[in-house]
């Protein structure tokens, strides 16, 4: 391979790496105003910036060995690359197939897809708390569940405790129909999708019945300490910060905690302060707390959500500075 001359080793390569009308060379168009030519197995990228094309011919090789180890790069992973590309920075898309987290049900890796999501991972296994703050679909919970499940399996921990504050219902659960799972559950399903990807239902129900897998309202972890756990708190802007405070105190020996959560989808009535919003401030700097910043180019759910994300970002972008000039 040269500077811009990317070998695949095979057409039959080649063509899964390119995808159904050669969708990968169409992305590297519309991200960097490229347009790469394949002859046989061979990719051609054309003179112009020799930075931007050593970069890119680094990429695309990336991808193609990629490929060859039967993982093609998904969508979100060549839009990351390709971005990142674009800022002048070369991605090492390689090292993410060494980050697997754990197999789901059908056999497939669970892995970061973006840098944002690698370092997110980094995260969990370096500290003891992590806030995990961005926007729906960069993976804050799938991510969390799988680092969850892969420590259980492992023994490092004894059981999961899921969490989430139940703003629609005031927190005043007494006043739903059922038993406590079954007034909680609605608010935990989201937790429920990614367990039953990793877990067979079965022993998912048999984990909740003996309770190694815990599900907990907000509410209900006052006057508790856990010991040996992996607690996730999801939702976390819907907290005030008195709840924060109480829930962060919960950590027993041996115990993790991540709290994920999008700062612009506040739900809390009477313009209360999101707990998730102050939590920075309050513990910048405090050893074994970590913070992980996802943004829409760690978007890994359909395209159409990248697309949706930055278009909410810019409208809002666009409303502040009309406010701004309005005042």
């Amino acid at each position: 391979m040269s500077a811009r001359t990317v070998t695949v080793a095979s057409e039959d390569i080649l063509a899964r790496l390119l995808g159904v009308r050669d969708e990968m060379l169409s992305l590297v168009e519309e991200k960097l105003g490229v347009r790469v030519v394949v002859r046989g197995s061979d990719m051609h990228i054309p003179d112009g910036d020799p930075l931007l094309a050593e970069d890119l011919a680094s990429v695309l090789g990336q991808f193609a060995d990629m490929t060859a180890r039967g993982v093609r790069p998904s969508g979100a992973e060549m839009r990351c690359a390709l971005d990142m590309v674009a800022e002048g920075r070369r991605p090492d898309m390689l090292s993410m197939l060494e980050r697997t987290v754990c197999l789901t049900n059908r056999g497939q890796q669970v892995r970061p897809f973006t840098q944002g999501q690698r370092e997110y991972i980094d995260a969990i296994e370096s500290s003891d708390v992590v806030f995990s703050i961005g926007p729906a679909g960069t993976g804050k919970t799938y991510l969390a569940v799988a680092m969850s499940v892969a420590a259980l399996k492992s023994a490092r921990i004894n059981r999961i405790v899921l969490v989430r504050p139940v703003v629609e219902a005031g927190e005043r659960l007494g006043f739903l129909p059922g038993d406590l799972h079954e007034k909680v559950e609605p608010y935990i399903r989201p937790l429920y999708d990614a367990f039953y990807d990793l877990l067979p239902p079965e022993r998912f129900n048999r984990y909740v019945e003996k309770g190694v897998i815990e599900i907990a309202p907000l509410a209900y972890m006052r006057g508790r300490t856990l010991n040996s756990s992996f607690i996730i708190l999801d939702e976390a802007q819907n907290t005030t910060k008195e709840q924060m405070k109480m829930f962060l105190t919960r950590l027993g020996l041996g115990s993790k905690a991540v709290v994920t959560g999008d700062i612009t989808q506040v739900d809390l009535p009477g313009g209360k302060e999101s707990g998730l919003k102050s939590v920075r401030d309050i513990l910048r700097g405090v050893e074994g707390v970590a913070f992980c910043d996802l943004t829409n180019r760690d978007v890994v759910r359909h395209d159409i959500v990248q697309r949706i994300v930055m278009a909410y970002e810019e409208y809002e972008k666009n409303g502040a500075v009309s406010q701004a000039l309005v005042s």
